[in-house]
């Protein structure tokens, strides 16, 4: 069985087409990093447009490379939510509408379950059950997964999150869009140990997270302090170790509860190499394993989107031919498999 993936969430579109026996056959990967970068962050409507216009040609593309035509294809999946309302909208109309024109099935994918399930596309997947940590520019969440579609959530950002702290903290000082890398980048240069950040709502029981307090305390410490090179990368230092150790804490705390042995990490922020090597670490320390995807399958695309279509196409999760879009939609409401 072969399955088309399109993702347009936010401001990337992937497209890949996925085969359950031989797995990945073709993946295609457009960023829209200059187009936002001269405003800041995202501009919804410029990344709609932007969709429009790549989508169709990376389709094209895909189905060239794995040397495919429409008719060896079983089935279209696309990013249904969450994301950007306009975003959504252009890869489900687009995905729906190619799946009508080739009579195929469409399935609707939930763009979380997609990077939940990302590490699957490595040669060495987690088995069921594992703790899930998804860490994003959009979502920081803890999920108990004990199969595809049976998740609880076990705690989630109640404002910012880790990887939009990341953004807003670099553009505090200066650095240009996206700003998440350069600032781990420039972390690496700082010195540990001269600035101590807190570790947000690590002081109480739970396992929600809070990032917008370390964003406040970081901007304190840039005005305090003077503005040369090697501050600016203590300060960056400072809050990576904050976030890094704040995510390790909580991940501790989920392993506990449930008991499990594996700790999955996905989501744009997974890329961290602090971030996986404290986990390691972690992993080591309890006698467990941590499980991530590679580093072009962390970020949003289409890979994730084709093979978690896979799954809930194989479950008989078929669309009717309404084009719909959910902006929110949690992702413990979904179903697991039959």
């Amino acid at each position: 069985m072969r399955i088309l993936g399109i993702e347009t969430s936010c401001d990337e579109t992937g497209v890949a087409i996925y085969d359950d026996e031989k797995g990945l056959l073709a993946h295609e990967l457009y960023s829209q990093v200059k187009l936002h970068a001269d405003y800041g962050g995202v501009v919804p409507e410029l990344a709609s447009r932007d969709h429009v216009k790549k989508t169709i040609p990376l389709v094209k593309q895909a189905l060239a490379d794995a040397g495919l035509t429409p008719s060896d294809l079983d089935g279209v999946a696309y990013t249904a939510g969450p994301g950007l309302v306009g975003a959504l909208l252009v890869g489900a109309t687009i995905g729906r509408s190619l799946a009508y024109a080739w009579n195929l099935p469409a399935v609707a994918v939930h763009h979380m379950e997609g990077h939940l399930l990302a590490p699957m596309l490595e040669e060495n997947p987690p088995e069921f059950p594992f703790v899930a940590l998804l860490v994003s520019g959009g979502h920081t969440m803890m999920v108990e997964v004990k199969g595809i579609g049976e998740y609880r959530i076990l705690g989630e950002s109640i404002d910012d999150a880790a990887g939009e702290a990341f953004d807003k903290t670099a553009k505090l000082m200066g650095l240009d869009y996206p700003g998440g890398p350069l600032l781990s980048r420039l972390a690496d240069q700082g010195t540990p140990g001269r600035f101590t950040f807190p570790r947000p709502m690590t002081d109480r029981p739970g396992m929600d997270f809070s990032f917008s307090g370390l964003k406040t305390f970081a901007a304190n410490t840039i005005r305090a302090n003077d503005d040369d090179d090697q501050t600016r990368a203590d300060i960056a230092c400072a809050f990576q170790e904050a976030v890094v150790d704040t995510l390790a804490i909580k991940c501790k705390r989920a392993l506990k509860e449930t008991g499990f042995k594996r700790l999955v990490i996905a989501g744009g922020v997974s890329a961290n190499k602090h971030l996986r090597a404290e986990l390691a670490k972690l992993m080591e320390s309890l006698g467990g394993e941590v499980f991530y995807p590679r580093t072009e399958f962390c970020t949003d695309n289409g890979a994730m989107i084709a093979y978690a279509g896979m799954q809930r196409l194989k479950n008989q999760e078929i669309m009717d031919l309404g084009v719909k879009a959910h902006p929110r939609w949690p992702i413990d409401t979904l179903k697991p498999l039959r």
